[in-house]
């Protein structure tokens, strides 16, 4: 069993990717991803973060199928153009290219979340600067965790570190979050990964 708490950032970058290049599902997803990237400009940073891949951690610590309970893959992306219908050419040319993979992907661009947030939640939520800024407001850090390939290595932007997710501990980010949201999340992570150590908000 590979054990990258407290380890050196180094040491942890290595273990996380092993356990992440054993989800197939996942490794596929990135393939195709870094292949659709070469070829589109405005798809240059982009990660896929959030469940599929704490989760992916979550499952190889409790002995699950690596993909156990993952809803969907967020594949996330920067592009300064916000409006819907530049989204929706990304979101319907990458989905064509993924339709035979039996998983759930959620697609978007992080310049635009602000647009849609507010007017569906009636908040005041700012633009992302970039696809960074976007991943570190996920509400854990254990969500704030995105990864791609580059010439097929593992490019990983983690901004609260990574020692939160290999002792499979939760706890909030209070930045554009909600402490019910993260309540509820916390929640109906633990009653499927009975490991997780929960950080109350």
């Amino acid at each position: 069993m590979l054990d990258g708490y407290n380890k050196s950032i180094d040491i942890q970058l290595d273990i996380l990717e092993k356990i992440l290049r054993q989800n197939d599902k996942l490794i596929r997803i990135l393939e195709i991803l870094e292949e659709y990237a070469k070829d589109n400009p405005v798809f240059k940073n982009y990660y896929v973060g959030a469940g599929g891949v704490n989760q992916t951690v979550f499952n190889y610590y409790h002995g699950n199928d690596l993909n156990y309970g993952i809803k969907d893959f967020d594949i996330v992306y920067y592009d300064e153009d916000e409006s819907y219908e530049a989204e929706d050419i990304i979101i319907k040319e990458l989905s064509n290219r993924l339709k035979d993979i039996d998983a759930l992907v959620d697609i978007k661009n992080q310049a635009r979340v602000h647009i849609w947030y507010n007017e569906k939640y009636g908040t005041d939520k700012k633009k992302y600067t970039s696809v960074e800024d976007a991943v570190a407001s996920w509400g854990a850090t254990v969500t704030c965790v995105g990864v791609r390939l580059e010439n097929g290595k593992f490019k990983i932007h983690s901004p609260y570190g990574l020692n939160d997710i290999f002792s499979m501990t939760i706890r909030p980010v209070k930045r554009d979050f909600e402490k019910k949201h993260y309540v509820e999340r916390a929640n109906r992570w633990k009653n499927k990964w009975e490991k997780l150590k929960i950080i109350e908000w």
